[in-house]
């Protein structure tokens, strides 16, 4: 346990592939959770979900970090970027939930994908990271690949439309500070202190929405499967953000952001296969060009990686 709880404490130096393959885990286990929040009831309030994704992420992570003895507690300044990384989490968390009650998964995901360009035009002017023509073209080409998966309609939608487009902004400001937080703490406690975050905030919210009347933040008592769906909301957002927490603390934004394309294969396959959304011709090309990016990315930073260790080596000889 003791070289267990050496190893996730301490700090990640930037290591690209693996924080590739961690991003395309996050890939694939990141579309569960809107699987599992569109499965709910239409009843079901857009904050009462979010709620249970926080209280389930929270709990498991919370006590898992103190099982392993890397819980600290925060100073004023630290709480505060928590219930900052919370708040950002939470607003986009409710944005998307709300687009999934109304929206097909995959058109939701085509929409949000304005993000990856968000987050790593953010990444060059916040934390001053590079960003080459290469991983900007494969950030257009990814794009380009969302867009003819479901080609997504403004017209069709209205205005729910833009709730996944809201969101992107948000949770590309959570990467943001995941990417800076992410350095600076051990990963298992900076997830678990944000979902506790995001509860407290929430907390009171719905505590107003039966005054209000408004029906997202107006809880109600869950009703048989819904129970389920709520732990698998809880559950996938473990196992996926921690995985893009880890991936963001091993390599920058540039790098990375591109790659959360891949996540609309994982959405259109889960939407085939649940929903059946049964996907067309045109939304088979859009896939081949993610995955095309997402492969050029991963074996351009392999190759840039080894040709840095090569000449490392060289100077030392």
């Amino acid at each position: 346990m003791t070289i267990v709880r050496q190893a996730i404490a301490a700090e990640a130096p930037d290591t690209p592939i693996r924080g590739i393959i961690l991003m395309i885990g996050f890939s694939i286990f990141g579309p569960f959770i809107d699987m599992f929040a569109k499965l709910t009831s239409a009843e079901m309030p857009v904050g009462e979900i979010a709620l249970a994704r926080f209280v389930v992420q929270g709990a498991l992570l919370f006590a898992f970090a103190a099982a392993i003895g890397v819980l600290h507690r925060p100073k004023r300044r630290e709480m505060l970027l928590h219930l900052a990384r919370g708040g950002v989490l939470l607003i986009a968390t409710m944005l998307i939930v709300a687009a999934f009650k109304v929206m097909p998964l995959a058109d939701t995901l085509a929409i949000f994908f304005v993000m990856p360009m968000i987050v790593t035009l953010m990444g060059a002017v916040f934390l001053g990271e590079p960003v080459g023509w290469r991983r900007i073209a494969a950030s257009l080409v990814g794009f380009g690949g969302a867009l003819l998966v479901i080609q997504p309609s403004f017209g069709e939608f209205g205005l729910t439309a833009f709730l996944p487009l809201a969101a992107a902004v948000f949770f590309a400001i959570y990467l943001i500070m995941t990417r800076r937080m992410g350095r600076q703490m051990n990963q298992i406690v900076l997830q678990a202190y944000t979902a506790i975050a995001a509860v407290v905030l929430i907390v009171p919210v719905l505590a107003l929405g039966p005054t209000i009347g408004w029906q997202p933040i107006t809880p109600i008592i869950p009703q048989g499967i819904d129970w389920l769906w709520l732990l698998g909301v809880g559950l996938s957002t473990v196992v996926a953000h921690m995985l893009l927490t880890y991936a963001f603390a091993m390599a920058s934004i540039a790098i990375l952001a591109p790659l959360q394309y891949l996540e609309i294969v994982s959405a259109t396959i889960l939407g085939y296969l649940v929903f059946n959304d049964l996907p067309n011709a045109l939304t088979f090309l859009g896939i081949a060009i993610i995955v095309s990016s997402g492969i050029y990315i991963f074996f351009r930073e392999r190759t840039v990686v080894l040709a840095i260790a090569r000449q490392a080596s060289a100077r030392a000889e």
